[in-house]
Order: C-alpha cells, then structure tokens, then sequence
C-alpha cells in the first residue's frame, strides 16, 4: 500500500546506545505508520557518522554530509560521544556541526513526569508538574568563540579565553519562540533565566530583550529568575514552572535537572527546531552515549520515542504525537522499566511495550 504522505527521515544512530536507542524509536515508529491504514511512512536513511567513522577516517561526518543531509524532512539522532575520542571533537564534529549549520536555534526540551517513575521529589508524589525548558541553540556560550596561547611560555604559562556571544536577533527569537509556546498551554507563563548581576554584558542584553519582547504578550505572565535561584525553583517550587527560556549553556544543565528529577537522564526528549523550516531539524535523546552499559540492552528508549514524538509534531501529525506519548505512559505505568528508572526490562522489552500499547 503507498502511503498517502512520505517522510525522508536520516537517521544518525552514531555512538554507545544511541544505536540501539534510535533502532528501538524506529520500529515504534514504523509500526505507528503501520497502524495508520496509509496515512503516512518513513523512508529511512541510516548514516554511519560517529566516533566510529572518525577512527577509520579521521572526521565525525562526510566532508559532505550537511549537503547530503538538507534536503531530509527530519534527522533522527542518537548520541555522540566514545572513550578515546576527545568531546569537544565530537560533539562539534557531528552534532554541533549539524545544529549551527543548519541554524537550528531552538531547542525544546519537555520535562515528563511519567506514571510508575519514582521521581527523587517527593513534591512529584501529590502535585501535578510539568513544564518545558526552550534553550537558545545557536549562541550564548556554545559559539566557540576564543582561543588558547602562549603554550610556548611552558608549563603553567598557557591561556585559554572562551567568549559568548549574545545578540538582539538571538535573543529575541528564542523568546517570542517561548512566548507563542506559552500561549498553547494550560498556564501562560514564560519564566526567564538570566545571570545579569555578574555579566553586565550579555546577560543583560538578555534582560532588556526579554522586557521588550513581554510588552507585546500581556495575556502571558513573566518572571526574570537569576540561574543559581532557578536551580533551586526547579526543586523548591517547580509547580510554578510552565515554559522556562534560556540562554545555551543555562538551558543545558537546568533541562538535565529537570530530567534528573522527573527521575531519569534516560526519559529526557529533546528538538532542534529550524522554525523557519530552511533546514531539517533534529531530534534527539539528551541522555548521552553511555559506554558504561552500551551494547547490553539495557538502554532506555523512552527518551528516544519521546523524540520521535516532537518529531510528528514538527513534520504536522500530533495526533500521532499525542499517541506515542499515551503509550510510552501506559508502558510505564504497568511497571515495564528499564534498569535507571528502577526496573529490570530490557530495551527490547521496553520497545514491545510501546509497540503493543499503539496496537490497543
């Protein structure tokens, strides 16, 4: 049977349980596609890049892969990263190669508190949460702006400087970006995180963007948070949390907070979003390669199908979205966990579970 819509889909599995991650959200979505009676298919791609591809070849992509890459409707990551492979190599060899070329400045990272996950906040137990974290993608402190010198000086003599980079048109787009998101949830807040009393530079640039951009929001409530205080709201009063805007590296760890609270690095979704839609975006788990138990079957593959749900999102078919998401909860609310959420299921018998919930 043709599908009525066809979707080019790379997938880059790359390092560690990324490839068993990517494979296992690829059977959950090609049996959503399967169920659709031709509504819709995948045609995959799968591409070898990785820390793998770098040892035989000296490069984390093909020297033409972004070219390969941009006429795909979506790019399916799984994660970048292996021991004997510096990190700063590959992560701007591949994934950072792929975000900054392709502009993909927004990233959405959802923060799920799942049915049958025992979250560390004992707040979690009685009180409904749930909130999104929107990172600044494309700038902030991830530009890799600045250098290292005077190695010649010897030991002890060598400098480094790392700049950020923060301008009006990044800014502001990330947060009108954040401020239309608020505006389809259940509480209209945008909460910004700022560290403007110690870098009177950028962050507050940061600020009086933000201030600007709320004006013509004024159905959406506000609040300007310094980071070390919105550490401390993410476990203190994280019922008063909806969409929480911030520059690249605040977003960075105060998402992984987020995850780590909703009870695992394992179940955290995330997309790189070209709004625009220029590019492909991409969509990837946020739980890295994982050496320490690659290659057993113990991955979690909830992160990577939560993915694949921002993924129907973006490509216009959330109510397939809203179908992965009812089957990843009634996976783990019948207790089908794998080993970092408290439980002894395998990634397969995770990927089963999500398959047969679509099936009923």
């Amino acid at each position: 049977m043709n599908a009525t819509r066809r979707f080019r889909i790379a997938a880059i599995p790359a390092d560690g349980v990324g490839q068993e991650v990517v494979a296992a959200g690829r059977q959950v979505l090609d049996a959503l596609a399967a169920g659709s009676g031709g509504a819709f298919a995948f045609d995959w791609r799968e591409f070898e890049w990785g820390c793998g591809y770098y040892g035989r070849t000296g490069r984390m992509m093909a020297s033409d892969g972004l070219e390969i890459l941009k006429d795909f409707d979506a790019i399916y990551f799984g994660a970048v990263g292996w021991p004997g492979v510096p990190d700063h190599v590959s992560l701007w060899g591949l994934r950072l190669a792929i975000c900054q070329n392709f502009d993909q400045w927004a990233n959405v990272r959802p923060v799920r508190f799942l049915p049958g996950v025992r979250s560390p906040l004992r707040k979690a137990d009685d009180t409904e949460l749930d909130w999104v974290v929107v990172r600044e993608n494309s700038e902030g402190e991830y530009t890799g702006m600045g250098g290292r010198n005077f190695a010649g000086r010897g030991p002890g003599g060598e400098i480094a400087v790392q700049s950020a980079l923060f301008t009006e048109v990044g800014c502001e787009r990330i947060m009108r970006f954040a401020f239309d998101l608020a505006r389809t949830r259940r509480r209209r807040k945008v909460s910004s995180v700022t560290k403007s009393n110690a870098q009177q530079y950028g962050m507050v640039l940061w600020d009086e963007v933000f201030t600007r951009v709320a004006r013509d929001y004024p159905d959406v409530e506000t609040e300007s948070v310094l980071v070390d205080a919105m550490s401390a709201k993410f476990v203190l009063r994280p019922e008063d949390l909806s969409v929480v805007v911030a520059s690249n590296l605040h977003a960075d760890i105060l998402s992984d907070l987020g995850s780590a609270l909703a009870g695992s690095l394992g179940l955290a979704a995330s997309a790189n979003l070209n709004p625009e839609r220029r590019f492909p975006s991409m969509f990837e788990p946020v739980h890295g390669s994982a050496p320490d138990i690659a290659g057993q079957g113990l991955a979690n593959p909830v992160g990577a199908v939560g993915s694949a749900a921002l993924m129907l999102d973006h490509l216009g078919l959330p109510e397939q979205a809203a179908l992965l998401h009812a089957a990843i909860e009634a996976t783990t609310a019948a207790g089908i966990l794998t080993r970092d959420i408290g439980g002894t299921a395998s990634t397969e018998d995770v990927t089963k579970a999500l398959i047969a919930a679509l099936r009923t």
